[in-house]
């Protein structure tokens, strides 16, 4: 399957409910203190890129990075569909941010993941492209709820 990944200004319908399913998914699983996830309007603030992931004419997916200030960055909203799920989607995302991240001139990466159960996929995706626990960042506060992962770019 070839993935394609686009900039996108969240316009198009599909991105918009696969949006809202990741809100609707995130504040299921967290208590409100402890999603981090952004809405359609934060995601269009200028220090936030915002691509989705199609095959074929069919969403796949979805991710950000925003830009953090002195060289860091910050992953945010990566979401697959359910119909995508296993596929290689979500790595294909993500190696598409963190070479965007790299070719911005970005040093090091962070991001903020739940800590739940149904968070690990995600954990182990981001461990196996060298992702490490790290302690909050940014305006993050430590919550058990959270958990906070780092890694530096060539």
């Amino acid at each position: 399957m070839e993935i394609s990944m686009e900039r996108d200004d969240l316009s198009r319908g599909e991105v918009r409910l696969l949006l809202r399913e990741h809100l609707e998914h995130m504040r299921s699983l967290s208590p409100p203190e402890s999603v981090h996830a952004l809405d359609l309007e934060r995601l269009r603030a200028a220090d936030i890129r915002f691509w989705s992931a199609w095959a074929q004419g069919v969403l796949l997916g979805c991710g950000a990075l925003k830009d953090l200030g002195g060289g860091a960055g910050e992953l945010k909203s990566m979401r697959t569909t359910v119909a995508a799920r296993g596929r290689g989607v979500g790595q294909a995302i993500l190696l598409h941010i963190l070479a965007e991240a790299g070719r911005a001139g970005l040093r090091r990466l962070y991001l903020e993941t739940g800590s739940e159960p149904a968070f690990e996929p995600a954990r182990a995706l981001y461990r196996k492209h060298g992702f490490v626990e790290c302690p909050p960042f940014a305006d993050y506060r430590p919550d058990p709820n959270s958990v906070f992962m780092t890694r530096t770019l060539e």
